[in-house]
C-alpha cells in the first residue's frame, strides 16, 4: 500500500535502483543473489517476506541490511515463548502527571518490522501480526491506529523440525507474500564470509541509503503501470487451481495466492526494466509464492514430500502462454 500521492517511476528507473540496492545489500551478504532478488519483489510488491531457515544463515542480516539500503526505519522485535500480544502492538499505561492513560506505541509502528524467529512464541501473540500485516492498522483497546507507510514484516523462522518452536497458523502464512530460504552457502561463499569480516574489523556492517521510504513507494506505484495480458492472468489463475486438484495436497492455494503471483510477477518485470509480465516472471516466483499455502496429505508429510516439489510439477504439467501469442506493448519486448 503506498500514499496516493506518490507518482509513480519508470519501470526503466525501478531496476536501476532495484539493481542498485541487490548489489548494496550483496556487499555485505555473500551469494544468494535469486534469494535477495526474491525478498526485494515482495519489497516492492508491497507484501511480507518470510525467512526460514536453519539458526546462522544470514536471515537476520538480510532484513537488517534491507532496512538500511532502502533508508527505511527499522526495528526488530525478538519473538520468544513468553511474548505478549502487548508487547507487539503497543499498550496504554497511566500517566501521572496527567491523571489519563496514554499510548505507548510497540515496535510494530516502524517501516520494517524484523520479526526475529517468529515462530518461537505461540500463536496468540503470533496472530497480534495479522490486523498489522493485513489492514495496515493495530486495534488496541477499541482504538485504531493506522501505521505509515511503507510497512513490511520480514519475519524470520527456524523450520518446524527445530526444536522449540510452533507452527504458524494458516491464516498468518497467508499473509506472507512469499517464503524464501537461503540454504548453507558454499565453501568459497563461506571463505568470503570470514574475509569480508576480517577486512570489516568489527562485527557489524552499515549500508549508506541507496533510496528513501519516498522513493521506495514510487517504486512500488510503478507495479500499477505494468500490464498484464490476458493469457497471463489466465494463466496464474490455472496454476493456483492446479494445486488445489493435486493428488499430494488436503488444501490447495487460496485466491490470494493468485493475486501474490500477480504482485510478485509484477515486481520482477518492473526489476527486469519492462512494463509488462512474461510467463517467465511467473515461473520465477511460483513456488516461494504458493508453496508456503499448501496443505499437504498426512502420508505426504510421512513421505518427506516437500511443498516446493508439488508448486515444482504444477509448473511443469500446466501448459504457460506462448510469449510470441502475447501483444506487444508501448516500448515493444526487451531481448529476454
Amino acid at each position: 500500500m503506498t500514499d496516493s500521492s506518490v507518482e509513480a517511476m519508470a519501470p526503466y528507473e525501478v531496476g536501476r535502483l532495484a539493481g542498485a540496492v541487490l548489489d548494496s545489500v550483496g556487499s555485505v551478504v555473500v551469494g544468494k543473489r535469486d534469494s535477495l532478488e526474491l525478498v526485494l519483489a515482495g519489497i516492492l510488491a508491497g507484501g511480507h517476506v518470510l525467512l526460514e531457515d536453519l539458526p546462522g544463515l544470514g536471515k537476520t542480516l538480510t532484513a537488517r541490511c534491507f532496512a538500511q539500503a532502502l533508508g527505511l526505519d527499522f526495528r526488530r522485535l525478538q519473538f520468544t515463548p513468553d511474548l505478549l500480544p502487548a508487547d507487539v502492538t503497543g499498550s496504554f499505561l497511566y500517566d501521572q502527571r496527567k491523571g489519563d492513560f496514554a499510548f505507548r506505541a510497540g515496535p510494530v509502528f516502524t517501516n520494517m518490522l524484523l520479526a526475529d524467529e517468529i515462530n518461537r512464541t505461540p500463536p496468540k501473540t503470533q496472530s497480534a501480526l495479522l490486523e498489522a500485516m493485513q489492514e495496515k492498522q493495530v486495534s488496541v483497546e477499541g482504538v485504531t491506529y493506522r501505521l505509515d507507510p511503507p510497512f513490511h514484516v520480514l519475519a524470520t523462522a527456524n523450520p518446524i523440525e527445530y526444536e522449540g518452536t510452533y507452527p504458524l497458523p494458516e491464516a498468518q502464512l497467508d499473509r506472507f507474500l512469499l517464503r524464501v530460504s537461503f540454504g548453507y552457502p558454499t565453501a568459497d561463499e563461506e571463505w568470503e564470509v570470514l574475509r569480508r569480516r576480517m577486512s570489516r574489523r568489527q562485527e557489524e556492517s552499515q549500508l549508506t541509503p541507496v533510496v528513501n521510504s519516498h522513493t521506495l513507494q514510487a517504486m512500488q506505484a510503478a507495479l500499477e503501470t505494468v500490464q498484464v495480458e490476458d493469457s497471463i492472468g489466465r494463466y496464474i489463475v490455472e496454476l493456483t487451481a492446479a494445486t488445489r486438484e493435486h493428488s499430494a495436497t488436503l488444501v490447495g492455494a487460496s485466491p490470494r495466492g493468485s493475486l501474490a503471483l500477480l504482485l510478485l510477477a509484477r515486481a520482477r518485470a518492473v526489476m527486469s526494466g519492462r512494463d509488462y509480465v512474461v510467463p517467465e516472471d511467473v515461473k520465477d516466483v511460483a513456488v516461494p509464492a504458493l508453496a508456503h499455502r499448501l496443505t499437504l496429505r498426512p502420508e505426504m508429510w510421512l513421505r518427506r514430500v516437500d511443498p516446493g516439489f508439488v508448486v515444482q510439477e504444477v509448473l511443469q504439467n500446466v501448459a504457460a502462454p506462448a510469449s510470441g501469442a502475447l501483444p506487444t506493448y508501448a516500448g515493444g519486448y526487451a531481448e529476454q
